[in-house]
This record gives structure tokens, sequence and C-alpha cells, in this order.
């Protein structure tokens, strides 16, 4: 029951303040910020498990912190990533607050590319999807990690399973990861 009491403060505290000021610059409300019923607490504890009832009080400023202070990267936060199981390290990303507010809602891993300018949902071309299986937040809430179930197999556009493919050795990097695919295959 606690849990539950934890979740619903959290919807509370943070999803409606994000569905007012959506209203604002025009933007339809998403069914998360629009449903707080008891209905959709399962489906949170079944994504994101109990853990996501353990975020706490901040005493210095009286409010549940449950999101990354963006405002410190310039409206972006950096994203490490690692398998859920393994715990290898598959690729650093980035994440504004409309990310990090997607990939709750779906339990999908969305990022914003810095070259498209744009909202990316990791694997929506090539199918290898990330399947968030854990959320963290550092001790200064500017970065975020992420388990993941890496669905294909590789979490790199080159192919390989880890973006983290090369190790420095003699004076050089070293391809030493594993390929996965070829992305002339997978990216026509």
């Amino acid at each position: 029951m606690k849990v539950l009491a934890a979740v619903t403060a959290l919807i509370h505290a943070v999803i409606h303040p994000i569905a007012d000021s959506s209203q604002r610059r025009g933007f339809p409300k998403k069914s998360l910020i629009n449903d707080t019923s008891q209905s959709m607490i399962p489906d949170l504890l079944r994504r994101f498990g109990a853990k996501m009832a353990a975020v706490e009080m901040n005493p210095s400023v009286g409010r549940v912190m449950t999101e990354p202070d963006f405002k410190k990267g310039e409206g972006l936060a950096p994203v490490l990533v690692q398998d859920h199981e393994t715990g290898e390290v598959l690729m650093l990303a980035y994440m504004n607050r409309e990310a990090w507010l997607k990939t709750l809602e779906t339990g999908k891993a969305h990022y914003w590319s810095r070259s498209r300018q744009s909202l990316w949902l990791k694997g929506e071309t090539s199918g290898h999807l990330q399947l968030v299986r854990e959320v963290w937040l550092d001790c200064d809430e500017d970065a975020i990690l992420l388990k993941v179930e890496q669905a294909g197999g590789a979490a790199c556009h080159t192919g390989n399973r880890s973006c983290f493919y090369r190790k420095w050795a003699d004076g050089d990097f070293v391809a030493v990861g594993e390929r996965v695919f070829d992305p002339k295959e997978v990216y026509r």
C-alpha cells in the first residue's frame, strides 16, 4: 500500500504540472497525464516495479524529486545505458524533458538526437528497441542511468552490441566488440 501511495503522490506532484504546461503550449494531453486513477498505477508498477516508489523527499526543496535537472545541461541530460542483466555499457545518449517523459510513459527508451535535433525512439528503424527495466538518477540530478533489455542484441548503429566496441591498446583503438548485424542491410 505504501508503494501505491508513493506512486500516486508522484503522479500528482509531477505529471499534473506537466499536463498543465503542455496544454498552455497547445500540446494534447497524453493518456498517462490524463489518467491518475487507480487503474494506471498497476501498469506503472509493473513497468518500473517498486523501484519507482523509492524516490525520496528532498528536504532542500520540499518536494519529491522525480526528474533530472535539464537546466544544468541547457535542456539535455546525459543518459548512460546498460544491459539490465550483465551491466555492460551499451551506449551514451541524451534526453530532453520530452524524451524523459516519453520513456517513462512507454517503457521504451527515447532520446534527443543532437545531430537531427529531434526526438528519437531507439530502435525505431532497426527494430532494436530498448525496453527500460530500471531508471536511476545521479546524486546531482543531472545524469540518468537506464538499465534496459536490448531487443535484437545490438545497441550501436554500426551493428555492434555496444557503442563502446573499441578499446585503447598499444597506442591505438582496436575493435573488440561483438558485431551483431550489418548496418548496410538494416539501414537501407
